[in-house]
């Protein structure tokens, strides 16, 4: 079916080649006059589109859904679908690129899920350069219930040892896990770790080789990591890395709407299990 905004300019295609009144040409095509002439009344919504624009260029990762939530937040009474509209017209959309293939993947089976906040936590590394090629890398720490994110720490190097600091820095403020996730990597899988976790009664949960879905929370972390702030920024020291990671894991906690817990932030969905936690 051929639009009106098309049909318009087949009309007026029609005049010009053929010099036809306006009727015979909209008998031609079979197009009403009253539609020809039709001017939109629609609302411009000027407001929205420039405050849509606005929140786009700051989070450049953030979809439609997540960019109605925001404005939802800040008292805009919009349906979800004009917004989509606007998005389009805008040419706001994130264009991904699919892999070619699918490859079936599956769980270990008899791995309990997180019931809980402290229940089960996952830990990888994230590897970036600061602006004159110096590599550094990031440790980080996810709860998988609430999905907070617990450290950004960033080094240009990591030891065992300081691992284990994270870990006691992060279990004063807020209690230890039962279990944490980890790979292979020399760092975790070493004896200080393991001595570690063994002492503090939590469970070390490694993921088999070449199956990076088993530790599926934190690596879909580091792609949000990795996407809204690594690759947004240079950063000219290790001082100004960790400030930007810091603000960064700061935002993500307390303002990035996250779909897998209805849109709420991770501090937001922590805080409405407190009472709970603390009943029990």
């Amino acid at each position: 079916m051929v639009k009106p905004a098309r049909r318009r300019e087949v009309v007026r295609h029609y005049q010009d080649v053929f010099a036809v009144s306006e009727r015979r040409a909209c008998r031609a095509m079979g197009f009403g006059r009253a539609a020809h002439r039709y001017q939109s009344c629609r609302d411009p919504a000027v407001e929205i589109r420039m405050r849509l624009k606005e929140l786009a260029e700051t989070r450049v990762r953030y979809g439609y859904r997540r960019l109605h939530v925001l404005l939802q937040r800040e008292g805009w009474t919009v349906n979800h679908k004009r917004i989509y509209r606007i998005y389009s017209e805008e040419g706001l959309s994130i264009r991904t690129r699919s892999p070619r293939r699918r490859r079936a993947c599956r769980y270990r089976s008899g791995r309990p899920e997180a019931g809980m906040p402290n229940d089960v936590w996952a830990m990888d590394f994230v590897s970036d350069r600061l602006f004159d090629e110096r590599p550094f890398r990031i440790l980080t720490i996810v709860d998988c219930h609430t999905r907070e994110a617990l450290a950004t720490s960033a080094r240009t190097n990591f030891r065992a040892y300081q691992v284990i600091d994270e870990l006691d820095r992060i279990a004063r403020l807020r209690g230890k896990p039962r279990s944490i996730r980890v790979d292979n990597g020399p760092e975790f899988a070493g004896r200080l770790l393991d001595q570690w976790a063994y002492l503090n009664k939590v469970e070390l949960d490694f993921s088999r080789p070449g199956k990076p879905t088993d530790n599926a929370y934190i690596e879909s972390f580091n792609s949000r990591l990795r996407q809204e702030c690594l690759n947004a920024a240079w950063f000219l020291s290790m001082a100004d890395a960790r400030s930007r990671l810091s603000e960064w894991r700061d935002d993500y906690n307390q303002s990035r709407p996250h779909s897998a817990l209805g849109n709420l932030t991770p501090s937001a969905f922590a805080a409405l299990l407190e009472p709970a936690r603390k009943v029990a």
